[in-house]
């Protein structure tokens, strides 16, 4: 396992609503990102990069998270099948 790069406050990172992923920048070029479910569900508090071994420690409270919502994909995949059910 690598050691942690830095440790980085949760308002300093970029959260996608949508995707409910935090990201940061890496020096690597890449971005360090982490799931919002998996801080929700998982006390998780280490983001990797996916490019290199490098890894940050967020510094948060859960009370700063953002409530957890459900994919929208799910809702989609229900509505074809509704639509498809109806066409047969």
């Amino acid at each position: 396992m690598s050691l942690i790069y830095e440790e980085i406050e949760l308002e300093d990172m970029d959260y996608d609503p949508k995707e409910q992923i935090y990201t940061y920048p890496c020096p690597c070029g890449d971005n360090f990102y982490i799931l919002l479910e998996d801080m929700v569900d998982n006390d998780e508090d280490i983001a990797t990069c996916p490019s290199c071994t490098l890894r940050i420690r967020i510094i948060y409270d859960d009370g700063d998270l953002p409530e957890l919502t459900e994919e929208s994909s799910d809702s989609d995949e229900d509505s074809d099948d509704d639509t498809i059910r109806r066409m047969k």
